[in-house]
């Protein structure tokens, strides 16, 4: 290894992509949304490219016209309001990244970067906040979950925020609903994160917030320590175009605009969020849809007697469902799930290894049932 090169870094492995390439199989492997843009928004934004894109200029670095869009959408689509005279979110309370990994990158750099602190997960969840983490060199508290409902160990928190001293919690990373588990934060889990110091950012990752319809946006001016962050890759089909965005405190906001590369967001992904709010109603009608489909998916693996003998599946409030198997403790869960993963690639079908589960994004109908059928195909051919 290069004497240049930190030592650390040896020990830590890129991230590997949600899928490999190609269309030829159902990619439900990525929590995207099973549908491409509708063709006549399609052809709006490659007329936009076409007439309004000048190539050979850089793009908008503040990000106006976007976060005024953003702004306007968060205010309107807020269906956990506690009363309809709070105080609006301006777009000096929004933030715009390449992606929420460029935003969690920002909010480690502002917070913990230099050996100012670590932060705080509760596993299974999203894995780029601790890889993030180390890639910067900052260390990562990990606490466990309750496998009854997925809720974080609370006691065990606050025991690491009480306890570490010499590289105290700066930062408290939630996912709301939780990836991979699916599960939404609990009243008790809200509480504690409003009792939390202010002295410590807690970052609320809302990116499923369109299919669970429950947000803590409604308590952000209040807290000035909370940050919320949210996605357009999900629910308004723009996982290509790279576009996230944090809404927080302006005094927030004010630093990660600093830490931030210039012209981090190509001129074609914010034309494409721009749109996408502009058809939000359109974009998001197919919602409800996903939800239903979740729950037929859900009931046929908890109904079907092969699959019901060999995996537990929990509820979901995001566009994916989780499941382990059943009596873990007694076999060699992740060689088995590993072949489980082969297996369904084999046939046709990603799915994602995470967590010490199985996560399975919700797809078309053609595509789900061809997920219980190939499923039921690899247990009776690996049991």
């Amino acid at each position: 290894m290069f004497a240049f090169l930190r030592p650390d870094l040896a020990r830590l492995q890129a991230y590997a992509p949600a899928h490999p390439s190609g269309n030829s199989l159902d990619r439900l492997d990525g929590n995207e949304s099973y549908l491409d843009l509708p063709p006549e928004i399609k052809q709006k934004l490659a007329w936009t490219y076409q007439e309004i894109i000048a190539t050979n200029r850089y793009p908008d670095g503040g990000h106006g016209e976007l976060k005024e869009a953003i702004a306007a959408y968060v205010n309107t689509y807020n269906p956990n309001s506690p009363n309809s005279s709070q105080q609006k979110i301006t777009p000096e309370y929004i933030s715009v990244g390449n992606g929420s990994d460029e935003l969690i990158r920002s909010i480690l750099i502002a917070t913990c970067l230099g050996g100012s602190g670590s932060i705080l997960v509760s596993e299974p969840t999203f894995s780029m906040y601790g890889i993030t983490a180390e890639t910067l060199g900052i260390p990562v508290q990990k606490i466990p979950r309750h496998d009854q409902d997925w809720s974080m160990d609370l006691e065990a928190a606050d025991t690491v925020i009480a306890t570490q001293e010499q590289s105290p919690v700066r930062v408290v990373f939630v996912v709301h609903p939780n990836s991979p588990t699916g599960n939404a934060l609990t009243p008790a889990e809200i509480a504690w994160l409003r009792g939390l110091s202010e002295n410590i950012l807690v970052v609320i990752d809302e990116a499923y917030f369109e299919y669970s319809q429950q947000s803590v946006v409604g308590e952000l001016v209040d807290r000035p320590n909370w940050l919320i962050m949210r996605t357009f890759s999900k629910a308004f089909r723009l996982a290509a175009h790279r576009v996230g965005y944090a809404i927080a405190n302006p005094q927030i906001i004010e630093t990660l605009e600093k830490i931030r590369l210039p012209y981090n967001l190509p001129s074609f992904s914010q034309a494409a969020a721009l749109l996408a709010l502009q058809h939000q109603d359109e974009l998001l009608s197919v919602v409800d849809q996903v939800i239903a489909q979740r729950q037929v998916l859900i009931k046929e693996l908890t109904s079907q007697p092969d699959l019901q003998k060999f995996f537990r599946v929990w509820s979901s409030a995001a566009n994916f469902i989780y499941l382990r198997l059943q009596n873990e403790q007694n076999v060699d869960s992740s060689q088995i799930l590993a072949q489980i993963i082969h297996e369904m690639q084999s046939l046709g079908t990603l799915i994602r290894h995470t967590g010490g589960g199985l996560r399975i994004t919700i797809g078309s109908p053609e595509e789900n049932q061809r997920t219980l059928t190939r499923l039921a195909k690899v247990v009776d051919r690996l049991f």
